[in-house]
């Protein structure tokens, strides 16, 4: 695997796929910086070797050239981070681009306009890829959360630089993290699988099977498990149409020696509002009527004692509708639980969108050993996929 410490790039021009797809407010100002901040890391190195860097990104996803996408909206907010001055190419092509890059000085940093204002990037056009790799001396690829899609920058554009592609710091930590649970893991194994459907972990839940020794499930995945299994579950969530799949997993994971988790019991609630009335209720036994938004405390205890056994913990998914501040207890704890875990020594790899909210709006990220940057990338990693976007800097 090439990264980053097997070149120098004195005097080189390193074109980087970065993945700067922030939020904006309505004054156009970044609310979440964290991806800024992720590459600040490989744009050191490059510089620190006497190079310059040309970064390219996405932003959003426009329908042509959208001034409200314009990547000249996070200069200054980029510049603030790196601690340099961001100069900006209004275009990503041609020669405002080019004559941009060419005129880059070493310890220089260049932002290269939205790369989707042309619909040959998300194409994966050849011609617009090798348009772009003109711009650079080597590419480095540090952008995870597109490494699952086979674009012009993040895929096709590797094959011009044969020998001189690599990851950059923050895409080979992904693949090292990811890959301390998936192959190199210390047991015991602990995937906590959260969230709403069944359907959209099918293909995780049976890759990783293999590869831990508990399974929690939570969030709304819960009730189809417990219908299933013939309780009842009130106005609960439910894939009706997965009760069949939820009971095959049950078998796989028996099969496999796999301990599978499930809550015992439910906070229930008689609307699904931060102002419904709640109780705590057994999770076969929710009236009708009641639904559950979170995991009760019995299951918690429960939770906490395979959690604190654990040596390696994946977790995907919040316990509850963690919005909301009377359903957010069991994705809080959870995280305390796990947090623990980590200082006691365990490998915890937590990615997945909500969780990656979650772990950020209860200040628990710095207690995690690893919080990706990829969703839908590091989603696909489990599911056992191989990504366009790191297959290509391998090949």
């Amino acid at each position: 695997m090439k990264t980053l410490q097997d070149f120098n790039f004195k005097n080189k021009k390193a074109l980087i796929r970065v993945d700067f797809n922030v939020p904006l407010d309505e004054n156009f100002k970044v609310t979440d910086a964290t991806r800024i901040e992720a590459a600040k890391p490989t744009i050191d190195k490059i510089l620190a070797d006497g190079g310059s860097v040309i970064l390219m990104s996405h932003l959003g996803r426009p329908k042509g050239k959208e001034d409200k996408y314009s990547l000249k909206h996070i200069v200054k907010k980029a510049s603030e981070l790196l601690g340099k001055e961001v100069k900006f190419a209004e275009d990503c092509r041609g020669e405002v681009a080019k004559s941009a890059a060419e005129n880059l000085k070493p310890g220089e940093i260049l932002l290269l306009e939205n790369l989707r204002f042309y619909t040959e990037e998300e194409a994966g056009d050849v011609d617009f890829a090798k348009e772009l790799a003109s711009l650079g001396d080597i590419y480095v690829n540090d952008a995870f959360g597109t490494a699952h899609r086979a674009h012009a920058s993040t895929t096709i554009i590797a094959q011009f630089f044969p020998n001189e592609k690599c990851f950059g710091i923050l895409l080979a930590k992904e693949i090292e993290s990811l890959d301390k649970v998936l192959r190199n893991s210390q047991k015991p194994v602990t995937a906590v699988l959260g969230g709403s459907k069944v359907s959209s972990k099918i293909t995780v839940i049976e890759n990783i099977l293999d590869k831990v020794d508990h399974m929690i499930i939570g969030g709304g995945m819960t009730f189809t498990f417990v219908k299933a299994q013939g309780g009842k579950i009130g106005d609960s969530i439910c894939e009706d149409d997965k009760q069949e799949l939820a009971l095959e997993i049950l078998r796989l994971a028996k099969e496999k020696n796999v301990q599978i988790h499930i809550p015992v019991d439910v906070v229930a609630a008689n609307a699904f509002s931060n102002d419904a009335e709640t109780q705590i209720v057994d999770v076969t036994k929710i009236p009708d009527g009641w639904q559950g938004l979170d995991a009760g405390p019995k299951s918690l205890e429960n939770f906490k004692k395979v959690i604190l056994e654990s040596k390696t913990i994946l977790w995907n998914g919040p316990l509850g509708v963690f919005e909301m501040e009377k359903f957010a207890n069991g994705t809080i704890e959870l995280g305390n639980f796990i947090a623990e875990a980590t200082e006691k020594g365990a490998f915890s790899l937590v990615g997945g969108g909500d969780s990656v909210s979650a772990v950020k709006q209860f200040g628990l990220e710095d207690k995690m050993s690893y919080v990706s940057t990829g969703g839908g990338a590091m989603l696909e990693m489990l599911e056992g996929k191989t990504l366009p976007g790191i297959a290509a800097i391998l090949d």
